[in-house]
């Protein structure tokens, strides 16, 4: 007895009609023969694969020119059009007639026509009241032909009898059978002489079905798909439906002419139904899913042992309530609504996840697939709902949302620009650095890199799908060691360093690579200051040695003994020096005007103050020109502490410059005036020092000196080009 429990009031018994319905859609091709079953008013509910085949067509179930029967066109004997509603089957569903062998003609599409056999019957419900009809119908062409050919040759009876295709038998009043067609035979296995002439009981496997068969045809009672059981030889049981009337002489019981119709295959269809039923009513307990069957109104009328285990109740407990008590509140909306769709049939089914509460106060996640049950007009029985408990799933989904969560907020962090693509190279990811690098903001999608445009470190264009993560996903291995350029939409280009790293999942199967891109461009702007360096290092050395060696000559012509060489000596390599050094710090880039007029005069006026003024515009020095300007400079201020301003205490230095433009280039004009010191005079002859200072000023920098000797203090102008400059107005 199955342990499954329906909702009271959930089971009645079958009308024929329904029973042929709700029976497997092979059931009615197990019928040997054509059968087709219409509802009261003429519509075609169901047809065996036989009879589409006869009608040659398959036809429409909604179309009203098919109503009543499936054929292209009807005919009577004589060849007059029947009208459909004029038909037997018209008449059957209408007046509940009976139709037996009736015989019409039936049209196909192709224009081919062939003699029908007829057998209708009014299915009542359990009132009598029509629900439709089923008819059984034969092509009986061949048989007319033959029974054409038979009544003109004077043999139409035995050949039909011998070779219909549905087993026929004469049984003599005691029993005894006389004639049996190959039919009968076929079905029996019998051979002719095997069969007749010995009592017909000896076939039937249920001695009181034959008692009352011959019982009733004795009687002058005729038999219509009486049902009985055969005996065929190799012992094997027939299931067959009777149909036999009796023939009387003179009041006496002659025979019987039985037609035997063999529903085996049908029976053993309903009994393989009836055992699939068990099965599945088996499988509904045993089913580690939750099942539930649920009323228009979500009322649960059947439920199994999985579900009940799931919500923490018994059946007694869910029986006629509402899937929505044990639903959490926040989800009884969605739920509810897309099972009223489904019972309106606005959708065929849905599936939604859903948090359900027990009665402990525990709350499991579920995943619900409801679909909906109709019968064949349509109408909504009941929903099946499929439940499947997800809580720990769930729970690891949401701690697998955390750690992507954690890691997304890791990659957003980092100060690189990092990226992910999935196997085919689409971006699946990429951090807020990739759109500072790149200078854009790239689409999910995008294939193989983030950036706009790329290049080799050579700066040869390079297409994205040669780039080294293109490479890493086609070749799934790891590229180090390359590296490349990355043009942004605005032109700058920046070089980096990629490090595409393939990611595999469990089974060892490419799903994507992460690529991080490290902005090298300080790195390469040192390694070009070094080679820069390098190379003005070499040149400066060069310089400095001959610059060193010009003015030890010129110092040695121009003293008047080895200790004034030396005291002149040292303080123009230090005025060099500290040109040097002041170059160093910036790299041997170009220096600021300002910066390198105090480090040169500092040490000699004691720093910036009171007795030295340094004024003017920003101007940028490049390092030839402030080599130049820094031994013109130091000359003018050793003859300034020798001689000038700074030999005594009450003299002072103004250093002041503009910038103005001549000939399209921007010109610096330089100021020197010394005051308050001691009266100069003007020297007989141009010393050394003098001509340096026209030297470095007139034939290294293109520029012009004028210098005079006022009595208040000696003034200086030097003009000469120079690049980059920043006038403040």
């Amino acid at each position: 007895m199955s342990n499954v429990e329906v909702f009271p009031g959930a089971r009645r018994e079958l009308t024929e009609l329904e029973a042929l319905i709700a029976a497997a859609p092979t059931a009615l091709d197990a019928i040997p023969g054509a059968v087709y079953l219409c509802d009261h008013e003429g519509w075609l509910l169901r047809y065996n694969s036989e009879a589409e085949a006869l009608w040659g067509r398959t036809p429409d179930l909604n179309d009203p020119s098919d109503r009543f029967c499936g054929s292209y066109r009807l005919y009577l004997l004589d060849g007059t059009l029947l009208p459909r509603e004029d038909c037997p089957m018209a008449d059957a569903v209408r007046e509940g007639t009976v139709t037996r062998n009736a015989e019409v003609v039936m049209e196909r599409p192709d224009g081919t026509r062939f003699s029908a056999l007829v057998n209708i019957r009014p299915l009542r419900d359990h009132n009598g009241k029509i629900q439709g009809a089923i008819n059984c119908f034969q092509d009986i062409s061949a048989y007319k032909a033959n029974e054409e050919k038979a009544r003109r040759s004077g043999q139409d009876l035995e050949d039909f009898f011998d070779n219909s295709a549905v087993g026929l038998h004469i049984v003599s009043g005691e029993g005894i059978v006389l004639r049996a067609n190959m039919a009968e035979l076929d079905l029996l296995g019998y051979a002719s002489e095997e069969y007749i002439g010995r009592h017909i009981a000896e076939f039937h496997a249920d001695a009181p079905v034959i008692g009352e068969i011959l019982q009733k045809l004795s009687c002058g009672e005729k038999l219509k798909q009486f049902p009985a059981r055969l005996r065929a030889k190799d012992g094997s049981i027939k299931h067959v439906l009777i149909t036999s009337n009796s023939r009387f002489n003179d009041g006496k019981f002659v025979n019987t002419r039985c037609f035997t119709t063999d529903v085996t295959s049908l029976h053993e269809t309903e009994s393989a139904r009836l055992e699939v039923a068990e099965r599945l009513a088996a499988t509904y307990d045993a089913a580690t899913v939750g099942i539930a069957e649920a009323d228009e109104a979500g009322l649960l009328v059947r439920v199994n042992d999985a579900i009940c285990k799931m919500l923490g109740r018994s059946r007694e407990q869910l029986l006629g309530k509402s899937f929505l008590d044990h639903t959490h509140g926040d989800d009884c909306d969605e739920d509810i609504a897309s099972y009223q769709q489904q019972v309106r049939g606005e959708i065929p089914s849905y599936s939604l996840r859903k948090r359900a509460s027990r009665p402990d106060g525990t709350l499991v996640y579920l995943d619900v697939y409801s679909s909906s049950v109709r019968d064949s007009a349509g109408t909504f029985l009941y929903g099946v709902r499929v439940t499947q408990d997800v809580t720990e799933a769930k729970h690891m989904e949401d701690q697998v949302r955390e750690r992507e969560e954690h890691l997304r907020n890791l990659l957003e962090a980092l100060p690189a620009a990092v990226y992910t693509t999935d196997a085919a190279g689409r971006l699946t990811f990429f951090n807020k650095a990739c759109i500072e690098m790149a200078g854009r903001t790239p689409k999910l999608g995008d294939e193989w890199c983030v950036t706009w445009r790329l290049y080799t470190a050579e700066g040869v264009p390079l297409p994205h799908d040669q780039c080294p993560m293109a490479i890493a996903l086609k070749e799934d291995r790891i590229i180090r060691g390359v590296e490349a350029i990355a043009e942004r939409p605005d032109g700058t280009r920046v070089p980096f360093m990629p490090y595409p790293t393939p990611l595999h999942d469990s089974a060892g199967k490419l799903t994507g690579a992460i690529n991080m891109l490290v902005d090298i461009t300080e790195r390469k702007q040192a390694e070009n200051r070094q080679q820069a360096l390098i190379g003005e290092l070499n040149h400066r050395v060069k310089n400095t040695l001959a610059t060193v060696q010009s003015l030890s000559m010129q110092t040695v012509r121009h003293s008047d003994s080895l200790t004034d060489f030396s005291d002149r000596f040292e303080k123009r390599l230090m005025g060099l020096a500290r040109a040097h050094d002041l170059l160093t710090t910036q790299f041997w880039e170009d220096v600021p005007l300002d910066l390198l007029a105090i480090a040169v005069l500092g040490p000699i006026a004691g720093g910036p103050g009171e007795r030295m003024e340094v004024r003017g515009p920003s101007v940028m020095l490049s390092s030839r020109a402030a080599l130049s300007l820094t031994m013109a400079l130091n000359e003018l201020g050793t003859n300034a502490a020798k001689y000038g301003a700074f030999s005594s205490e009450g003299g002072a230095l103004s250093l002041t410059w503009e910038v103005h433009q001549s000939h399209g280039r921007n010109i610096v004009d330089i100021s020197w005036r010394e005051y308050g010191g001691p009266q100069v005079e003007t020297p007989t002859r141009r010393g050394f020092g003098t001509r340096l200072i026209g030297r470095c000023i007139e034939r290294d920098l293109g520029g012009e000196l004028d210098l005079k000797f006022n009595p208040d203090g000696l003034s200086c102008r030097m003009g000469f080009p120079v690049g980059g400059t920043t006038a403040d107005e």
